[in-house]
């Protein structure tokens, strides 16, 4: 599982938890309406993760990751230049 998967899974997970925390906390006890409280939550991180110009889970975040990691390679190449001097 890749790392931008990882973050929009525990992205849903932290929003339906803390919903349903909260509605059981206003008195709402029962199972289904503890579900769709957490359901509903999880509308925020699917919005964001449709959403082509989203930097966290969006097509703009495939491109900076991309320059991140030539970024990064570039630079171990630099220390590793160096380090030879």
């Amino acid at each position: 599982m890749n790392h931008k998967m990882k973050s929009a899974i525990e992205s849903y997970v932290r929003s339906f938890a803390i919903a349903a925390l909260v509605a059981y906390n206003a008195g709402i006890t029962g199972a289904e309406d503890l579900l769709i409280a957490g359901a509903i939550a999880t509308l925020g991180p699917a919005l964001r993760a449709i959403n082509p110009k989203d930097p966290a889970f969006g097509l703009i975040a495939d491109t900076v990751e991309v320059e991140l990691n030539k970024l990064a390679k570039a630079d171990k190449k630099k220390k590793k230049a160096v380090k030879k001097k």
